[in-house]
């Protein structure tokens, strides 16, 4: 009788206490990076919902990459908070990517707002940022034994590397999660190019002209020539025109 008592009481969706209970811990700083969620019974009974709703949200939280589990009854063993910062955005970003949840133009926006603001923040920098790590991709691209794909995988790399050059975390888990979709649909424009030679060539002059405008600490600059570089790609191979913002 209790149990079938427990199990009508239990909300449908009861697991998503458990995650509100979580989230307003890390938001107040009772929990942090490094500290353990309490045990599947100390939840239940301290939320009120059963254990199987508690290893439900646990499962959530360790796709969303918040915490990470590991079984057994030692003092290793439990639920511990880590520290990916941006990790559950990115995955779940990516996943709506994989399954074309977001139109390429939006995605195509989204970056000229994220990535206009990353070089002109990266310009003002003060120290200036380290961009060693965008500049070593930009000499792999370098390489003429480079095929279409493996160019564009790298451009990717490249703009994801001045995101976290920025310092920003939550620009760069977005700029993660987006960037299959970037190399994705860079790759679909690939058939509307008719001379991949002075496309690429042009865009290893854009990424340099970028770079160059940051290390003279001149933002104007390094805004304007990122918002051309994703523009003029996207509008060059499968989109209008007229549907990609201007500054």
């Amino acid at each position: 009788m209790a149990a079938s008592s427990a199990a009508a009481s239990e909300a449908p969706r009861a697991w998503q206490s458990v995650l509100e209970h979580v989230e307003a811990h890390l938001l107040d700083g009772t929990l942090a990076p490094g500290d353990r969620l309490p045990g599947e019974r100390a939840l239940s009974a301290e939320l009120g919902v059963g254990r199987s709703s508690v290893r439900e949200a646990l499962r959530v939280l360790e796709v969303l990459g918040l915490i990470r589990t590991q079984s057994g009854s030692g003092p290793s063993a439990g639920a511990i908070i880590i520290a990916t910062p941006g990790g559950g955005m990115s995955a779940l970003m990516r996943l709506q990517v994989a399954a074309r949840g977001f139109p390429v133009a939006d995605i195509v926006r989204t970056r000229l707002i994220l990535e206009s603001s990353v070089a002109g923040d990266l310009a003002e920098a003060d120290p200036h940022a380290d961009l060693s790590a965008a500049e070593r991709l930009l000499d792999a691209m370098d390489s003429p034994e480079l095929t279409p794909s493996e160019f564009l995988a790298l451009d990717a790399a490249f703009h994801l590397a001045l995101a976290e050059a920025s310092g920003n975390q939550v620009i760069t888990a977005t700029m993660a999660g987006l960037r299959s979709g970037i190399e994705g649909y860079a790759l679909a424009g690939l058939s509307t190019i008719t001379d991949w030679p002075a496309t690429s060539a042009r865009l290893r002059r854009e990424h340099r002209g970028i770079v160059e405008a940051i290390r003279a600490a001149d933002a104007p600059t390094a805004r304007t020539r990122i918002h051309d570089h994703i523009s003029g790609y996207y509008a060059e191979t499968f989109i209008e025109p007229a549907s990609i913002p201007t500054n």
